[in-house]
């Protein structure tokens, strides 16, 4: 399978040694759960595009630092390449930025949250299953870093997860296109790493419990893994 990696952002230059950039993030994860996935990465912000939407199988995004309301040209063209899989039922995960960008592409709403930062792992109820989604799980535990969130989901989008801090937390348009906010690719250990490099941005005691949750519970990548690749195969 071949996927294609569209890149939002780099990983910070003072965490890049020891954790490495996002393309080799995903491409360490993929590696684990299906060898045969081969990523062809497409750095967005620099204009890169396959130049058909046959040349992959399907498309994932990776997170951003930036924002949808920050007036960037590159995003605007990442919205109308997102509008274009969808047309064309191009099957595509949005995942944290991707996931928002992914609902105001289609006609949702981001907007900063009013609880604040979401960091560490976050725990969100399954309200609707679907058939790639195996082994079934009545709640999704992923790590998150994030201050926007969705806060309206596009008229054809239907709700898979949520919890209180964030109600749309993974949901799908059609059977083609897939949000979460959660980051599958990260480490705890790089999740730790972001988190102490934003104690300008994170308060203090809010990255304090982040980290005691690092420690605390199950990590649900693999099984998270195995539902999108099932998903990117045809949902079944």
């Amino acid at each position: 399978m071949n996927i294609g990696l569209l890149q939002c952002d780099d990983v910070g230059d003072s965490l890049q040694p020891k954790h490495g950039n996002y393309p080799e993030m995903f491409g360490n994860y993929f590696s684990i759960l299906d060898s045969s996935v081969r990523l062809r990465v497409f750095d967005v912000r620099k204009g890169q595009y396959p130049a058909a939407l046959g040349d992959c199988d399907a498309y994932l995004t990776t997170g951003s630092q930036h924002g949808l309301s920050d007036g960037l040209d590159w995003v605007e063209r990442l919205k109308g390449f997102v509008r274009r899989l969808d047309e064309n039922k191009v099957r595509f995960v949005g995942i944290c930025f991707g996931h928002q960008l992914l609902a105001e592409a289609l006609g949702g709403s981001v907007e900063r949250s009013p609880l604040g930062w979401g960091v560490g792992f976050s725990e969100n109820r399954i309200v609707v299953s679907r058939p790639w989604m195996r082994p079934v799980l009545q709640n999704l535990r992923l790590l998150v870093s994030h201050q926007d969130q969705v806060s309206v989901l596009p008229d054809r989008a239907e709700l898979f997860a949520g919890s209180d801090f964030c109600p749309y937390y993974m949901y799908g348009v059609g059977e083609h296109m897939l949000g979460v906010q959660g980051h599958p690719e990260f480490t705890p250990g790089y999740a730790r790493d972001l988190m102490r490099s934003r104690l300008d941005r994170i308060p203090p005691e809010v990255v304090e419990r982040a980290e005691q949750s690092l420690q605390q519970g199950r990590a649900d990548y693999r099984v998270f893994g195995e539902w999108m690749l099932r998903f990117f195969g045809g949902g079944v």
